[in-house]
């Protein structure tokens, strides 16, 4: 009966120390998390489950390590405030996946950043159609920044090609075949698909994208 008073004071008492703890580490590490504000994260919730769990230890030193990742991150917090370089260094910098109406197939891969990812996160955008985006910015936090051309208001943008290779499943969907897709392309002038990063068809246009050349 007594370890278990003693876990649940222990509890209690951590809990109260990291909601302090992360309130001293400004409302921006809770809205926002970096790579950096991850781990520390981690650290803190592993640093806290081993000190309620080995009751044996005494609790100081356990949460001694937890207010040393505070001071870290509040003193990082502040160098970046004061330099760019720190800032791009902690967060990162904004990546430019598309340029000009362009895909940018060296920015995404860079980012690990694959088109489904692309295309998911233009349809939370409610951009229906890649064709409309005239930049888009993966920002440090993962979200996308978009700034579109007129937008239309045509269905949600089908890939029929993705690096090369044609999604059969796509032209099912627009109810066309492989040897239209292949024919209509040819007329434009487009031969070798397998250099196509990325091919849709709205409205009775085709966007292309072809793979930058190294």
């Amino acid at each position: 009966m007594e370890e278990y008073i003693i876990i649940l004071l222990r509890t209690l008492l951590l809990y109260a120390i990291i909601v302090l703890v992360f309130r001293m580490m400004g409302k921006r590490e809770i809205g926002e998390l970096s790579i950096l504000d991850l781990v520390v994260y981690i650290m803190i919730a592993e640093i806290a489950v081993a000190a309620i769990e080995d009751i044996k230890t005494e609790l100081i030193p356990t949460i001694l390590p937890i207010f040393i990742l505070l001071l870290i991150q509040i003193g990082l917090a502040a160098l970046s405030l004061k330099s760019k370089s720190v800032r791009d260094l902690i967060d990162g910098k904004p990546t430019i996946i598309i340029n000009k109406g362009k895909i940018d197939e060296k920015a995404m891969k860079s980012q690990r950043y694959n088109m489904d990812d692309l295309l998911l996160q233009l349809r939370e955008k409610d951009v229906r159609n890649v064709a409309d985006v005239e930049f888009a910015i993966l920002e440090t936090s993962g979200k996308l920044s978009v700034f579109e051309k007129e937008p239309s208001k045509s269905g949600f943008t089908i890939p029929l090609i993705i690096d090369g290779v044609i999604q059969k499943t796509s032209l099912e969907e627009v109810e066309k075949t492989e040897a239209w897709l292949r024919q209509e392309l040819r007329k434009q002038g487009h031969t070798k698909l397998e250099s196509i990063s990325f091919c849709s068809f709205q409205d009775g246009k085709f966007y292309i994208d072809y793979i930058d050349k190294k």
